[in-house]
């Protein structure tokens, strides 16, 4: 986040009069609002704003900084009235996904996307862990699973089921387990990108969601490598349906214990959130997001 947005939310929480009406009107979490303020007081080194439970009020140093930046907003309002627009999007889009998804998914659509708009170059980070992307330099990401990062602004463009999964030679020699709990009797392969305790399986169903324990014969950061594997018969995988697609495809793998397993796992794309969001991140959300939607919603 720029200096210039963190001051455009100092200006909306002295107009709102509170934390959660300027987050409100600026689309924003609470929390990366807070932590917004929080930054700007320690680089001005003094107290803008007293807060209590249900508002705040400006200090005397606040009420002169509010007049110096509604000054900043409305001279950079001015010089971006008076700079001509190239409506356009241009530039160098980097993006994240994870490895399956963007080969199988995300891959397709940014050709078309790429073709449509000559002017844009991407940079695509393929990785099953999720990156910071202040950090690393990221406009965009596709993730899936539960958004851990609040600062971040997301949409969501469809959920894809998690299940578990077995080679029909794994099931011949070992059998099928009858209910989750009997997963700890078996052998079963652990990605822990989706379930980040290896020894841990969350799995959703009619009775509601629980932790199963399963004693891991294989752990592998990789989730293609888990699915190649399970279709070996080494073991039992817990996957996501479009990890699971190819081999379910070919007769490689079945899907086991169907009747517990149907835990829907949401997919968003994300970018750092602030005032001003750049063209090519605008429509790579509008124009990829719905693509994803017509496979995914």
């Amino acid at each position: 986040m720029d200096r210039l947005d963190t001051v455009a939310i100092f200006v909306a929480i002295a107009e709102q009069g509170n934390f959660a009406a300027a987050a409100r009107s600026l689309s924003m979490p609470p929390g990366a609002v807070s932590r917004a303020i929080a930054q700007l007081e320690a680089r001005l080194r003094t107290r803008l704003l007293n807060r209590t439970t249900r508002s705040v009020a400006l200090t005397e140093a606040g009420i002169h900084y509010l007049e110096l930046a509604r000054a900043l907003l409305a001279a950079e309002a001015e010089f971006e009235g008076a700079t001509p627009h190239d409506d356009e999007p241009s530039g160098t889009l980097r993006i994240t996904a994870p490895v399956n998804f963007g080969q199988q998914h995300l891959m397709p659509l940014l050709r078309e996307f790429l073709e449509k708009y000559a002017r844009i170059e991407a940079h695509v980070t393929l990785h099953d862990q999720v990156l910071p992307m202040i950090d690393q330099g990221l406009d965009v990401a596709i993730r899936i699973g539960v958004l851990r990062d609040s600062s971040l602004r997301a949409t969501r463009v469809g959920t894809i089921r998690q299940g578990v999964y077995a080679s029909p030679a794994y099931i011949a020699r070992h059998g099928v387990p009858s209910s989750p709990t009997e997963l700890i009797q078996h052998r079963t392969i652990s990605s822990g990108t989706y379930n980040p305790v290896w020894e841990r399986w969350r799995i959703e169903g009619a009775d509601g969601a629980s932790n199963v324990a399963v004693k891991p014969r294989l752990v592998v950061n990789s989730t293609e490598a888990a699915a190649e594997t399970a279709a070996a018969g080494l073991g039992i995988a817990s996957l996501l349906s479009y990890q699971a697609a190819k081999h379910l495809a070919t007769g490689q793998l079945v899907e086991i214990l169907s009747e517990y397993s149907v835990r829907e796992v949401p997919i968003h794309i994300v970018h750092p959130a602030g005032r001003f969001t750049p063209s090519k991140v605008r429509t790579f959300v509008d124009e990829i997001g719905a693509g994803l939607r017509r496979k995914f919603s």
